[in-house]
């Protein structure tokens, strides 16, 4: 698939920049926030700051570790009745002189015999009343907590927002840091060129996806400032329109989830305000982005639960977005008709098995190197077979597909290639003749291989045959074109495409050939690894989504997505249920990726494996032991004997312990009958390492 554009007769890829042709054009107009004026401005302007993997960084302000010791409103209100009347009653003692004259003492002392009578004692006698009210208030104040609690009546708990770190603030708008206006490129002397951006973000022609596109573009004039000249050149011709996607789209047709895009983060819910969370993230809003999604996620649920709706679906327009900014390249993969948006928010869209599709998919991964391609077709054919040895199944298919490829120029087709296996006489001799002609030893030698190989014990000759009879059909007789044989659909798309900023969604026909969707969803997933880890050009992050991942990981496949993370690339691999994968990989595989999932209804034996792979932590354990207080003398007793008449309990102490012990993150049990309606238990690990502890997580979306 060719996902390059032309500009002005120049090849172009988004994010990079070319020479300007043709008069601006206007975007339409984002289907959410931010757009138009101010809020373009406004939103450039918002701090982000993170301090942790998953955090919603667009205005956030982080929260102590720890939760402050919060004494209960109830608690302080009670404590400070008590200390008003206590205070009250001692007031009533000293003035009403039950307890002596002693406090006045030292009005007596120092007030003159002579003022007896006079207005100056009756003006001192007052002023020490008021000192003396004023000193029991005092006392008795602080005794009940009086401020605290008046605090927290007129405004809330600050002792908690004390413990908050201040917010960034955003820069003024029309300074020399304003974002809006551009900084970076006005002090690289193109103050022309910053005005026309920033002219164009406050009348409204640009959205974010421009903003987050040119300043890309503008990296790469960082890097390369012999670019500056064409940078320059298009901002002035076309303004917000200039570096544009190949395809010429500025914006998506529809947006479900809010996005980020200067963060590059889609906000995928709300971490539940609950002991089960650590106090730093109780509600906190949560996101994912390419520094978490490098690592791969593994989500398992059972169906009705959201999978599609609330993660495949935000993270694939996540990143469909990214890829109009120049910033990445995304492969969807899902059943026909599931709702991973419409085909016009993608650039390829593949309907295998569908007549009507535009597109075809390359069955060899758009490799030229036969031993590759055996390689791959091999892990999806046999790759879920147990007991069936995928190299010696690559060498098998190596064997034939070689010398196929030396005859004539190309590979074998699906047909071509089930006769091969199939031995049909007719096809081999007519690949023998065809050898011979060009003087082709040392092929003809790998089908004398082939042929001694042949009914062997452990031959993978049968079962690679069947597993391409599932591919022979009439349904795909238009598909998987190599370039000669019949007539088929005449724009392959290859996975090699990686290396350029493409939307591509790939729907299998999982309803009428299941059997060959898993086959397909196989060999995607292995050309994926192959292609993302070949790639000479790293800097787009390379994603592929399963929708439904059931069946499609083997023992190859999982190791390819272990080396992901350091190819600048990941996947996400939503499951029903761990059961989908066979028992010796679920392990493995929950070790693979970095960030895992669980939604509300997984089974207790999917919840024992996330549990095994959360791990424990220390928390602290409160032991309370009740003991029966016997007493001796006989006032006591029959004080006690009255309270146990009264309360129909005996007299008791209690005895706390607190100890140190480990526990599990989440049991099985929690998983499985803990987690409400709408919510997921979330663990998220970045490329660089940094870890966050599962969270219960309320999905967007959810009432």
């Amino acid at each position: 698939m060719d996902t390059e554009g032309t500009y002005d007769g120049q090849t172009t890829r988004a994010g990079h920049v070319p020479r300007p042709a043709g008069p601006p054009v206007h975007p339409p107009r984002p289907r959410h926030a931010p757009a138009g004026p101010p809020a373009l401005a406004d939103w450039l302007r918002v701090p982000r700051t993170s301090d942790g993997p998953g955090v919603w960084s667009y205005g956030h302000v982080p929260r102590a570790a720890e939760e402050p010791d919060r004494t209960p409103t109830r608690q302080l209100l009670s404590g400070a009745l008590i200390a008003l009347l206590a205070g009250l009653l001692l007031w009533s003692l000293l003035w009403n002189g039950y307890l002596g004259g002693f406090w006045l003492w030292p009005l007596y002392m120092f007030t003159p015999d002579s003022w007896a009578g006079t207005l100056p004692s009756v003006v001192a006698s007052y002023l020490w009343y008021a000192a003396v009210a004023g000193g029991l208030a005092f006392g008795f104040g602080r005794l009940g907590r009086w401020p605290e609690l008046g605090r927290r009546i007129a405004g809330g708990d600050r002792s908690a927002r004390a413990a908050r770190p201040a917010a960034a603030a955003p820069p003024p708008p029309g300074g020399p840091d304003d974002p809006a206006r551009w900084p970076q490129v006005r002090e690289a002397g193109m103050a022309d060129v910053a005005d026309r951006l920033a002219r164009e973000a406050e009348s409204g022609r640009m959205n974010d996806v421009d903003c987050v596109r040119i300043r890309r573009a503008w990296e790469s004039v960082r890097v390369d400032p012999s670019r500056a000249r064409a940078f320059a050149d298009a901002v002035r011709d076309k303004g917000a329109g200039a570096c544009v996607h190949p395809s010429g789209a500025r914006d998506l047709p529809a947006r479900t989830a809010r996005h980020d895009l200067l963060a590059r983060q889609v906000l995928l819910g709300t971490v539940e305000d609950g002991p089960r969370n650590p106090y730093a993230r109780r509600g906190t809003p949560l996101a994912l982005d390419p520094d978490v999604l490098g690592t791969s996620l593994l989500a398992v649920g059972p169906s009705g639960t959201g999978k599609t709706v609330r993660l495949v679906r935000p993270v694939v327009e996540a990143l469909a977005l990214q890829a109009l900014a120049g910033q990445a390249a995304v492969v969807a993969v899902g059943a026909a008709g599931a709702p991973l948006g419409p085909d016009e928010g993608y650039d390829v869209v593949v309907r295998v098995g569908d007549p009507a599709s535009v597109h075809d998919l390359d069955l060899y991964g758009g490799t030229t190197d036969p031993d590759e391609a055996a390689t791959l077709l091999a892990e999806a054919f046999v790759g879920d077979v147990p007991g069936i040895d995928v190299r010696r199944s690559a060498t098998a298919l190596a064997q034939l597909i070689g010398p196929f490829r030396a005859a004539y120029g190309r590979f074998p087709a699906v047909p071509e290639l089930r006769e091969l296996l199939d031995r049909v006489p007719a096809a081999l001799t007519a690949l023998r003749e065809a050898l011979a002609g060009g003087e082709h030893h040392a092929m003809l030698r790998e089908l004398d291989a082939r042929e001694r190989q042949h009914g062997a014990p452990a031959d993978p000759g049968p079962a690679l045959a069947d597993r391409a009879a599932l591919l022979d059909r009439p349904a795909f007789a238009t598909f998987f074109n190599v370039g000669g044989g019949a007539a088929g659909h005449g724009r392959p798309f290859s996975l090699r495409a990686l290396e350029h900023p493409i939307r591509v969604r790939v729907d299998l026909p999982e309803r009428a050939h299941a059997d060959a969707s898993r086959i397909l969803a196989r060999l995607l997933l292995a050309q994926f690894n192959a292609a993302a880890a070949a790639r000479s050009d790293r800097s787009l992050f390379a994603f592929l989504a399963f929708d439904d991942a059931s069946h499609t990981l083997t023992p190859g496949t999982v190791r390819g997505v272990q080396r992901l993370r350091s190819a600048h690339a990941g996947v996400l691999l939503a499951l029903r249920t761990l059961d989908d994968v066979p028992e010796a990989l679920r392990t493995p595989l929950l070790g693979a990726v970095g960030c895992r999932m669980a939604f509300s209804g997984v089974t207790t034996w999917d919840g024992k494996r996330f549990a095994e792979a959360w791990g424990t932590e220390w928390v602290e354990a409160r032991d309370v032991t009740h003991r029966t207080v016997f007493a001796d003398q006989p006032l006591t007793r029959a004080l006690h004997a009255f309270r146990k008449l009264v309360t129909g309990k005996a007299v008791t102490t209690d005895a706390v312990t607190v100890r140190q012990v480990e526990r599990e993150r989440w049991s099985a049990s929690d998983l499985a009958h803990a987690v409400p309606p709408g919510h997921a238990v979330l663990s998220l690990t970045s490329v660089r390492g940094e870890r966050a502890a599962p969270l219960l997580v309320k999905l967007a979306g959810t009432a």
